[in-house]
């Protein structure tokens, strides 16, 4: 039941800009709050007040119980509820539940999951519904045109790209129109008529980083971020990854489909081997040289998991498969005479990571209860008679090697599990990179998730499987000496997750539970242990780089950023950041602007600065525009390019007149077409503008609330506006119409030049202050 008298504010953009969101306009300020409703109490959905339905465009949204206004980010327990998505009603004949129920999540934060929509011939609609994490409300549905049950969703490496499976055959590709995460279109795919498809991937792109806990206080990101040998499934010429995917069905074929520069796409497929049977669950993993191992399951436990090993290639513009029988297992709970039929069908079969072939997770299931078991596959001796010995003493010295499954844990009876979800954030998992995460409580990608069909989740070591923090749901059975009359009481079966899955730093977790509503719950880095606020500090600091580092969305960290460490967050990412390389620190630029907006929005001490690091992004992308339109006069250039001599000429003339400036640079090269200078006006009259406001707030410089003011501080902004100044003046000569229109004074005043004389001035104020008597100007703020 919801309270239309409670409600609270969160921030439209859930406290941070997006990297790959630009600014709404030139200086603006915080985002204006929306006020979202919340439960009185988190109790279960009423059964009836859905029917028998999936998602739907969501009404409203519910935040956590009981949390005050205004502290949504603040990180609380183990595992708690960020928000749920409720939906709205609509008559029971109109959805009816997805199965099985397909969900995704992409490192750009979004979520990708499946419903099914019934008209009134009785016909089934196959719906993908894309999520914003930060924008909840928002749904974009698709369409998806399938004959039968989506079974597989997946998102490439990029988060750009969905692949779509159903229970016919049919894969399609669905790719993002004009960079819009709620348009998009497919174009490519594959089919393979009448067999349903049981397991998908990407084929991987060769791309793998570990990220060592151990040298989380290293100073250079190469070190906390190893990229790591990894070969690509598939290689063009010169070595660059093909693009494209590979499928298993339920007969036991193996498809894979290639997408060739020119859009056409190759398409294979291939027994995975000579005897073929049943494959009821399946999932796809890859190794660092390059092929990619499958693994299968019939579905009852008394069968072996087999594995294969997959190769790809192209011959003769054909695509080729060519498969291995890998060594197989059996689960160990099927080996206890006293459990033997206890668990008769495996329920679920996962490899722990898309590059990690040499772990898997089974779960055998009865109709109440579950067991998890973790597998390694290692190589181990064989041993030799003795009678090699005698015959050839140098057998014995080079024992031969063998690949065998050996089990590293497994868990006690547990109930029935309904749903897992794996981390995918890289973590090493070297005894030294284990022992610091357990002597500072790193927990972010060693825990995977169990969601019980008692409606809690669980989450558990990846290696030991041990739990390591609980979630209870309003129906989750509580402890016995609780009243029984504050039980709430249950009216059908219990509600729980059919589909689950983590962010990428393993700090955020999705569910849809048989009801159809999406809950978003945040993890803690530290599971709820004590920490002090230095290492939590660096905790948040860590994931903050890595995602940094790889371009990836840094939306589930901000879920545990509480506004009091806003600050320090923001002065130790700038002082990380300008300890890395210079060629680095420029590839980085734009995406620590973003995260430090993001950053500021939490916090009321620092959102006057998010419009500031907005326009700085602005700025950026207007100069790397305006720059790469100047051409060299000669075809044989040497090393530096244009827009490289402008920055170095700038930076060591430091004349306060325009034109002394000007002519130490080759005009020649700054000649473009007349229109092109004409379409570019409003872009110069911008830059006009923005320094002419800059210069105008001299006076309030004392001010930091007002919009600019880091401007004054910031002498690498400054440097850049002025380069832009001179541009500006040589274009005018060119065709004077260009120019930023001002309204002067005097007629014989240059405004150009008094602009530039002043900007000069500040600008030398920032970067050279004299000792006895600094600048109030000078850079002492990260930004």
């Amino acid at each position: 039941m919801v309270d239309g008298n409670l409600s609270m504010q969160i921030s439209s953009e859930a406290g941070r800009s997006r990297s790959r969101c630009g600014p709404r306009s030139l200086c603006e300020t915080a985002s204006a709050p929306r006020k979202l409703v919340r439960p009185e109490k988190m109790a279960a959905p009423d059964p009836g007040r859905y029917g028998e339905c999936g998602p739907r465009p969501p009404a409203r949204l519910s935040s956590r119980a009981g949390q005050e206004p205004g502290t949504v980010l603040s990180a609380v327990g183990m595992m708690d509820l960020a928000y749920v998505c409720e939906w709205e009603k609509w008559p029971k004949i109109t959805y009816c539940p997805s199965v099985p129920l397909a969900c995704a999540w992409s490192c750009r934060n979004l979520i990708a999951f499946t419903t099914d929509l019934r008209n009134d011939d009785q016909d089934l609609t196959r719906m993908i519904h894309i999520l914003d994490t930060e924008h909840p409300w928002d749904v974009h549905s698709i369409n998806s045109e399938h004959s039968e049950a989506i079974t597989c969703l997946e998102w490439d490496q990029s988060g750009s790209r969905l692949l779509s499976a159903d229970a016919d055959g049919q894969i399609k590709c669905w790719s993002m129109a004009d960079h819009l995460a709620n348009s998009w279109e497919s174009s490519v795919g594959s089919l393979v008529e009448g067999d349903p498809i049981v397991a998908l991937s990407w084929l991987h792109n060769g791309v793998k980083l570990a990220l060592h806990v151990e040298k989380s206080g290293a100073s250079s990101f190469g070190e906390k971020f190893s990229r790591v040998k990894f070969s690509p499934s598939l290689t063009l010429f010169g070595g660059k990854p093909m693009e494209g995917w590979i499928a298993v069905t339920v007969s036991g074929l193996v498809t894979v489909s290639l997408l060739k520069p020119s859009g056409q796409v190759l398409t294979s497929t291939e027994s995975l081997c000579r005897l073929r049977g049943r494959v009821a669950l399946a999932d796809i993993a890859f190794t660092g040289g390059g092929n990619i191992v499958v693994a299968t399951a019939d579905g009852s436990s008394m069968s072996p998991v087999q594995f294969y090993k997959v190769c790809v290639s192209v011959v003769s513009e054909k695509c080729r498969i060519d498969t291995e029988i890998l060594p197989s297992l059996f689960m160990r709970c099927t080996t206890d005479l006293n459990r033997k039929d206890k668990f008769p069908a495996i329920t679920h079969l996962k490899f722990l990571a898309r590059d990690m072939s040499e772990q898997v997770l089974l779960c055998a299931s009865s109709q109440t209860s579950s067991i998890v078991e973790c597998w390694s596959l290692r190589k181990e001796g064989l041993p030799v008679n003795n009678i090699f010995h005698q015959i050839s003493p140098v057998v014995g010295d080079k024992q031969p090697m063998i690949l065998k499954w050996r089990i590293l844990s497994a868990t006690n009876d547990l109930d029935r599990v309904s749903a897992v979800a794996l981390p995918k954030l890289p973590i090493s998992l070297t005894n030294t990179d284990l022992k610091v995460a357990s002597d500072t409580q790193f927990y972010p990608g060693l825990g995977l998730a169990l969601a019980f069909h008692d409606g809690s989740v669980h989450i558990a070591h990846r290696l030991s499987l041990q739990t390591m923090a609980v979630f209870y749901s309003s129906s989750a059975p509580r402890s016995a000496d609780e009243p029984a009359i504050k039980r709430p009481r249950t009216t059908g079966p219990a509600i729980h997750f059919k589909a689950m899955q983590l962010s990428w730093t393993s700090l955020a977790l999705v569910g849809i539970d048989n009801h159809g509503k999406l809950s978003m719950l945040r993890i803690s880095p530290s599971l709820g242990h004590p920490l002090e606020a230095k290492l939590a500090l660096q905790h948040l600091l860590f994931l903050l780089e890595y995602c940094m580092v790889t371009g990836y969305d840094w939306w589930d960290i901000l879920l545990h950023v509480q506004p009091g460490m806003v600050q320090s967050l923001v002065e130790k990412l700038h002082e990380e950041y300008m300890r890395q390389k210079p060629a680095l620190q420029q590839v980085l630029s734009t995406r620590i602007l973003a995260m430090k907006a993001s950053l500021c929005k939490l916090s009321p001490c620092t959102v006057t600065r998010v419009c500031d690091y907005h326009t700085k992004l602005f700025l950026m992308a207007i100069s790397s525009t305006l720059k790469s339109l100047l051409r060299p006069h000669f075809l044989n250039t040497p090393d530096k390019s244009p827009g490289d001599r402008l920055a170095e000429i700038c930076a060591k003339i430091t004349d306060v007149d325009i034109d002394k400036v000007m002519i130490n640079l080759k005009t020649e090269e700054f000649v473009l077409d007349m229109n092109t200078l004409q379409a570019l006006q409003q872009l110069l009259q911008w830059v006009g503008d923005f320094v002419l406001y800059l210069l105008a707030s001299l006076p309030n410089q004392g001010s930091p609330l007002r919009p600019g003011h880091s401007f004054l501080r910031d002498g690498t902004s400054l440097g850049m506006l002025r380069e832009l100044m001179v541009v500006i003046r040589i274009w005018g000569l060119l065709k004077p119409s260009c120019l930023p229109v001002y309204t002067a004074t005097s007629d014989t005043q240059d405004s150009m030049s008094l602009l530039f004389r002043l900007l000069t001035k500040l600008w030398i104020c920032c970067e050279t202050p004299h000792p006895l008597f600094p600048s109030p100007h000078q850079n002492t703020s990260p930004g």
